[in-house]
């Protein structure tokens, strides 16, 4: 009976140890969070033929793919990629300035948002065609990022 008893308090010590230790199998986090890609790159005949309300649609569109990845690029170009898969030791410290570096994206993108809101309406169309237009080669030019690196 006491040998039961024993056995059965060590169990219950066990599986109250276990239900408090901390998960490390935790997933790494990609560097590159949120909205990555656009659905379509434009013409300028394409962007003449739309109404301001579309166009300023796919300004902020582009504008919130930039934010995401141009400041990363010495990183990725592409989601996915996590400090694990680059060989950066995944650190308290480190996974802490990666939260951060995401959050402050997303802040940043909502204040530039909702500035552009605001003041976009008032652009000229041409200028806002334009703009896009530059934005669509940005993107398109990470494409190549690639070709840049020796190694």
């Amino acid at each position: 009976m006491k040998t039961k008893i024993t056995l059965f308090s060590a169990i219950f010590l066990l599986m109250i140890s276990m239900s408090f230790a901390q998960k490390k199998d935790k997933k790494s986090q990609s560097i590159i969070a949120g909205k990555t890609s656009i659905s379509k790159y434009h013409s300028r005949a394409d962007l003449d033929n739309m109404p301001k309300g579309e166009l300023l649609v796919l300004y902020i569109e582009r504008i919130e793919v930039i934010v995401n990845i141009l400041p990363n690029i010495a990183f990725a170009t592409k989601p996915g990629v996590t400090m694990e898969s680059l060989g950066i030791p995944e650190t308290k410290e480190n996974k802490k300035a990666l939260e951060e570096n995401i959050e402050a994206s997303g802040e940043y993108f909502e204040s530039t948002i909702e500035f552009q809101k605001k003041i976009l309406p008032y652009s000229d169309t041409s200028d806002l065609i334009a703009a896009i237009l530059f934005y669509e080669e940005t993107l398109k030019s990470l494409h190549t990022y690639d070709d840049f690196k020796t190694n």
